[in-house]
């Protein structure tokens, strides 16, 4: 198999599950999981992950290099990345998927800078962009507000991109899974819009509600903060296994995230 773009793994399987990476062993777990269920994924890396390691060159080679070499078809994306410039640089670095959030400017001003960066980067990267705003970024978004199915389709037109983030309830890191979506909200954005539907903040909504999601028209599914708890609650667990080497507890955490992502994997796909 080989390093693909989200839409070729959107064609084949439906919909796309994709994965925030943060470190390598959360990688390793993903891959893992990838395998045992022999589907692709989509791996992540925040512009937040970028910041935290000071930089996008090495963890993001690692995950293109993983992805070619893996069994099954991986996308490699940068999430959520408000600076063109690294946007642009995960696409020099040969990455196949990319986001641009515009969400914060007002509409005139993302249309123009998101269409104007899609041209640029045309052909050689899946581009999804936002539309309304997810809550939960800086704490200040409400997961009431709701992403428009008339605005949402002048902006798909506007702006040519591949696929669009929408806010229909969903909240980013949740650490419990009490949202609730708008079905009726994601069917009329899926009628609106000829591109995938993209559900960020997926960690608060349970797997049945993500499940009933993609049937309504949600193509591709975001999740970093209930496989964080996961990561970390295993190394909370087995921490005291390796007070002088670290792979003691991390190969447990590789081997229960990769577990929990198998589960969810199968709860939600239709």
């Amino acid at each position: 198999m080989a390093l693909v773009k989200t839409s070729q793994l959107i064609e084949e399987q439906g919909f796309a599950l994709a994965v925030n990476v943060i470190l390598l062993e959360q990688a390793e777990a993903f891959l893992s999981a990838s395998l045992a269920l022999d589907v692709g994924l989509v791996l992540q890396l925040s512009e937040n992950t970028v910041d935290y390691h000071g930089s996008l060159a090495p963890l993001g080679a690692a995950l293109l290099a993983m992805a070619r070499e893996s069994k099954q078809n991986i996308a490699v994306h940068l999430d959520h990345a408000t600076r063109p410039d690294l946007v642009r640089s995960a696409a020099e670095l040969g990455f196949s998927s990319v986001m641009y959030d515009g969400s914060n400017l007002e509409f005139a001003a993302n249309v123009a800078t998101t269409k104007a960066l899609r041209e640029e980067l045309a052909g050689r990267v899946w581009f999804e962009a936002e539309l309304g705003e997810v809550g939960g970024k800086n704490g200040v978004h409400s997961p009431g507000v709701k992403t428009d199915p008339k605005a949402a389709a002048e902006f798909v037109l506007e702006t040519g991109v591949d696929g669009l983030a929408v806010a229909v309830g969903s909240s980013h890191a949740m650490l419990e899974k009490s949202t609730e979506l708008d079905f009726a909200q994601i069917q009329l954005l899926a009628d609106a819009v000829s591109v995938p539907l993209v559900l960020h903040g997926s960690s608060g909504v349970s797997h049945e509600n993500l499940k009933h999601a993609i049937n309504a028209g949600i193509k591709k599914i975001n999740i970093a903060t209930e496989l964080n708890m996961v990561f970390g609650a295993s190394i909370k667990k087995n921490l005291d296994l390796g007070p002088a080497d670290p792979r003691k507890f991390l190969v447990l955490a590789r081997t229960d995230l990769a577990a929990h992502l198998i589960n969810l994997y199968k709860a939600i796909a239709p």
